[in-house]
């Protein structure tokens, strides 16, 4: 698409925006989530003010019932061409906003599941690296709610969720496990927390651990933090990947390390991909006429 365009990820806890123009993005924007939003349409007005651009592409939770408009997912085995396909388009403050779905699948059970946002980073991921779009590689996207998605030739097969994520915030911060802001000894904790995942049938047996560590053990506050984190992530890994010889994670950096220490830990290798650079790369793919 000829001009300047503004492509956004806007997610639950965080907006961001990225101004393209001539093919490049040459300025970005960091904004609220939609999470606790009174009014999604003003706030976008606001973060995308002063900025020369006709389009707005957006993916994430701008598609949710809480966002600008709800788009209907689109179903496993899902094609970027599907996908983009799925668009919709509406007219808010004299811009055209295209708004993309999210994508649902179900489990050999029958039991559902759905994601925003993280698609686009595997699309993404598809157009930097052809060759994950033949076979079938494991992707994982770590984050409040972190997704395992299977691709097969290209397409999204089918995923799992893990709010590996919310979950950790919910004990590190609103619970007396970790309570104290000692950060010593954090990454050894998230070692042992792997130790523990891998012997232990279940990480909720060994989360009160994190507590009682501190007063029979001398642990501290963080080490406390990172044994949370490394059960968790541990638990995780031990569940989806045992079998994998290699999986891709697209993330931020200091989320990223930690699944690929994870994933080492029970053998498997692992390659990291940048997730803003993949979210923009897969924005682009529906900016792409």
């Amino acid at each position: 698409m000829s001009g300047e365009t503004i492509l956004g990820d806007w997610g639950g806890s965080h907006l961001r925006l990225w101004l393209r123009a001539g093919g490049k993005v040459v300025e970005r924007r960091d904004g609220p989530g939609i999470a606790g939003l009174a009014d999604s349409e003003l706030a976008l007005v606001e973060a995308v003010e002063g900025w020369d651009a006709a389009r707005i592409v957006l993916c994430g939770m701008a598609g949710s019932r809480a966002g600008l408009r709800e788009v209907p997912y689109l179903e496993c085995p899902a094609t970027s061409e599907a996908w983009k396909a799925g668009l919709v388009e509406i007219q808010l403050a004299g811009l055209s906003v295209a708004i993309a779905p999210g994508v649902c699948c179900r489990d050999e059970k029958g039991r559902p599941d759905v994601m925003r946002g993280e698609e686009t980073q595997v699309f993404g991921a598809l157009g930097f690296d052809p060759d994950l779009a033949r076979g079938e590689p494991l992707f994982v996207l770590p984050g409040t709610h972190s997704k395992w998605a299977k691709v097969k030739d290209g397409r999204i097969a089918s995923f799992r969720t893990f709010i590996t994520g919310e979950m950790f915030a919910l004990l590190a911060g609103s619970s007396l496990l970790s309570a104290g802001k000692d950060p010593a000894g954090e990454a050894e904790g998230f070692a042992a927390g792997l130790a523990r995942a891998a012997d232990m049938a279940s990480a909720m047996s060994s989360l009160f651990e994190a507590r009682a560590a501190q007063f029979c053990d001398g642990r501290t506050a963080g080490w406390a933090r990172g044994f949370l984190s490394g059960l968790l992530i541990g638990g995780e890994v031990r569940e989806l990947a045992p079998a994998q010889r290699q999986v891709v994670i697209v993330g931020e950096p200091e989320l990223a390390t930690r699944y690929s220490a994870a994933l080492a830990y029970f053998g498997i290798e692992s390659r990291t991909l940048d997730g803003e650079l993949c979210a923009m790369a897969g924005l682009e793919l529906l900016d792409d006429d």
